[in-house]
């Protein structure tokens, strides 16, 4: 595991989201430079769709036929829905550049033929397995995470099940204190794997839960962002708002 999180804050939700943008689309053309192909995570919330767009109008040399693009977490509800989380995804970004539809991998919808959450996070990880060179994921090269007031990040929620399952990457989750109540999310074994993790938050709804997880004093059942680590970085990347009750 990397050592302790950075903290980068920038002045507003726009420069916040421009500046991760830019640095995404830069870190995914060293993976590129390094490897032959690149995976990148993606979750769901406003200041990341901000980011999202953002990445879209700046990743013109980007070789996006070589990038994988998985999800942390899903709702479990039909494709088509509204909640979904991958639908802003397409239409803020992946629409936009060309990235090969057999590297995006979406989590599987409510309606697509398992009989149930669990099936369909078995098979999200046996998706995963795939990529993986013989491990249990790819090695994710960056990891966009957004948190919630609560200090979920994916579907990981306080005190809730999920938070204990280990030995694999995805389960399902049920009775969300979040609607809707059925969802798929990587587990903190699948987060496990990611090289560099960012947590991006803008607001000062955030801003309570952002100091939660780095005072360094949190449990995980109470903060479950408080845990995840990159094997190589983890960044918290702030605006004012949510950085306002900072210690230091």
């Amino acid at each position: 595991m990397s050592g302790e999180p950075e903290v980068e804050v920038s002045a507003s939700a726009d420069t916040l989201a421009t500046s991760t943008a830019q640095r995404a689309v830069r870190t995914l053309g060293e993976a590129l430079a390094a490897r032959d192909t690149a995976h990148l995570v993606l979750t769901g919330g406003g200041v990341l769709e901000q980011v999202m767009t953002a990445i879209a109008s700046s990743s013109d040399d980007l070789d996006w036929s070589r990038v994988h693009v998985w999800w942390g977490d899903e709702r479990y509800v039909p494709h088509d829905s509204d909640d979904r989380n991958d639908l802003p995804a397409f239409a803020k970004l992946l629409d936009h550049v060309d990235v090969d539809v057999a590297n995006v991998h979406r989590m599987p919808a409510s309606d697509a033929g398992f009989d149930d959450a669990e099936a369909a996070a078995q098979a999200y990880a046996a998706e995963l397995a795939q990529h993986s060179g013989g491990g249990v994921t790819p090695a994710f090269d960056v990891a966009l995470i957004g948190i919630g007031p609560d200090g979920h990040c994916c579907s990981l929620f306080p005190h809730h099940p999920v938070l204990d399952v280990t030995g694999t990457p995805t389960a399902a989750v049920h009775d969300s204190p979040k609607p809707p109540p059925d969802r798929l999310t990587l587990t903190f074994t699948g987060l496990g794997a990611v090289r560099e993790i960012w947590f991006v938050a803008s607001g000062d709804g955030k801003a309570e839960a952002a100091a939660q997880a780095l005072s360094g004093s949190a449990s995980t059942a109470d903060v479950p962002s408080s845990r995840p680590r990159g094997t190589e970085r983890t960044l918290w990347l702030l605006d004012r708002d949510a950085a306002s009750k900072l210690q230091g």
